[in-house]
């Protein structure tokens, strides 16, 4: 399938729930195997998955003297288990129940010598319907899952662009399975007040090492608009901030999510859709590191002065 012409593909949220939501429950279980498998690192950054050439994918997992990676690819539309040994195994990306393709994943890791065992339920939803008795989540449109990965992939590339001006602490640019969003998270370097939680089916102390230090936070998800929306907030949020004047003029702060939403309509059909993103990513970082007094000298560097 040829990748889109348009430079900002549209996807209208309405026309792929289904598909979102059952590819949602799939991108948890890739992550849920990195969880088991990858060592710890700060704020669960071992367990997101990445945008690739061709869709999603774990990147190098470690398994005893093995490494593998579990990609799901949006072109041939399979899911592919590869082991560090050669060994290749695949999974049809297509119309079936998650129970399914939870038992064809777990069996294509065994038969690689892989066997992993997971909390096999999700998180971050409501209800958490178990993995293995999920027959409610069952479609799976290839032309819909081809363009989120297009729209990924855009969000990506404004992401990378928006992080490469950052050199304190920063994130990659990741996608959280648990509630299907790309984020990009920096750190002021100071610790921040023991985050409440609250997420459903989510263990408190998972979100008090999320958010363990000051962060402003920012993404694209899914959902918050006609065709997504992309996000930004800030943890602990500084006073003021929900009335901080923004370029561009489409977004706005959502009192209910605490952040600030761009849709992704608004930016698809702009004159200039990468710098009207980049306006967005910089004024709302811009509100939540002066509103609570980052040492912005330290941590910011404009590379385009290089060379």
């Amino acid at each position: 399938m040829p990748e889109p012409s348009v430079p900002w593909p549209s996807l209208r949220v309405a026309d792929w729930t289904p598909t979102r939501d059952t590819l949602h429950m799939w991108t948890q279980i890739l992550g849920k195997v990195r969880l088991v498998d990858a060592p710890m690192v700060n704020h669960w950054w071992q367990v997101p998955l990445y945008v690739t050439a061709r869709g999603l994918s774990t990147s190098a997992v470690p398994h005893g003297h093995k490494v593998f990676d579990m990609e799901l690819d949006f072109f041939d539309h399979q899911l592919l288990l590869r082991s560090s040994d050669g060994q290749v195994r695949s999974v049809a990306l297509e119309p079936k129940p998650v129970a399914d393709f939870y038992a064809q994943a777990m069996q294509a890791l065994d038969e690689l010598g892989l066997g992993t065992q997971i909390q096999a339920s999700p998180n971050e939803v409501d209800p958490a319907i178990p993995f293995a008795e999920d027959d409610q989540h069952s479609q799976y449109d290839p032309a819909a899952a081809h363009l989120f990965w297009a729209q990924l992939v855009r969000a990506n590339r404004a992401l990378q662009q928006f992080r490469s001006s950052f050199i304190g602490k920063c994130s990659p640019v990741h996608l959280f399975w648990g509630s299907l969003d790309l984020a990009c998270t920096r750190f002021s370097g100071r610790p921040a007040p023991t985050h409440p939680g609250g997420a459903p089916h989510c263990a408190d102390w998972v979100m008090v090492e999320a958010y363990s230090h000051e962060v402003s936070s920012a993404g694209f998800w899914p959902g918050g608009g006609e065709e997504g929306a992309f996000y930004s907030y800030a943890y602990p949020e500084p006073p003021g901030f929900a009335a901080s004047a923004l370029v561009p003029a489409e977004a706005a702060y959502d009192a209910q999510l605490q952040q600030f939403l761009l849709p992704y309509e608004a930016v698809r059909t702009a004159e200039h859709p990468d710098q009207l993103l980049q306006q967005f990513l910089r004024t709302t970082y811009e509100a939540a590191a002066d509103g609570a007094g980052w040492d912005r000298s330290a941590l910011e560097r404009d590379y385009r002065r290089l060379g």
